[in-house]
């Protein structure tokens, strides 16, 4: 279960992950925790492509999720619902091509990460699938906001997915959203796990992929700086 790109986002983040395959090669791909677990880091829909029909479907599916909710606030079924229902609505204002998010994007984002919070709260172990989706809905808004709120958010999410299959490249990510959000200790604890987990004879390879996640994510921090692709 890992990260799903699918080639849709060129933030700061992506970068990083290119970055990787290219230094540390087989033994440390693009997160195989499947977004939505079937892929790597981020599972995207395809944004900006979805048809009227199919936006009231979702908003269907959110109302159902929302009237279970309002029985029973602790469904964690009808909270993940909620949670992907409002993803995928997010989606639909996002370019078709780099994935990235517009302004409209953000009540359904924000609707995400609210959701996700509650189904957080209720559950003793979070889906991975559904915390890749919190981790994409976080970024956005972390990109659209410079709100470091947002990045903790991210790198909260990103812990669910390390717990769930520790890989150097979780780890290397949560450095990256730990440094975005001033987790300085987290950035730094989620480090040394990269290189413990990075295959022998590739530490080196582990060390300069994190070196090169907290300068982008300090650039990225920086007032005007935008993400590569931006």
């Amino acid at each position: 279960m890992l990260f799903d790109l699918k080639g849709k986002r060129r933030r700061t983040v992506q970068g990083v992950y290119l970055t990787l395959a290219v230094l540390m090669g087989a033994g440390l791909v693009l997160f195989g925790i499947g977004s939505s677990v079937n892929g790597g880091l981020f599972d995207a829909f395809n944004g900006g492509s979805g048809s009227n029909q199919a936006d009231k479907a979702i908003q269907k599916q959110i109302d159902a999720a929302n009237k279970t909710l309002a029985v029973n606030p602790k469904n964690a079924a009808a909270l993940a619902q909620l949670t992907r229902g409002h993803y995928q609505l997010a989606t639909t204002n996002s370019d078709a091509n780099t994935g990235q998010f517009s302004k409209k994007a953000l009540p359904e984002l924000q609707a995400t990460t609210a959701a996700w919070k509650r189904y957080e709260n209720v559950v003793k172990k979070a889906d991975p699938s559904l915390a890749s989706l919190a981790v994409q809905a976080y970024d956005g808004l972390g990109t659209l906001t410079k709100s470091q709120a947002a990045w903790a958010g991210a790198a909260d999410a990103t812990e669910v997915l390390a717990a769930a299959k520790p890989t150097a490249n979780s780890y290397i990510t949560l450095v990256q959203y730990a440094t975005l959000a001033g987790q300085t200790r987290k950035a730094e604890l989620a480090g040394q796990k990269a290189i413990q987990l990075a295959p022998k004879g590739q530490k080196k390879d582990a060390k300069a992929a994190i070196a090169q996640a907290k300068a982008a994510a300090s650039q990225q921090s920086q007032p005007g700086q935008a993400a590569p692709g931006q």
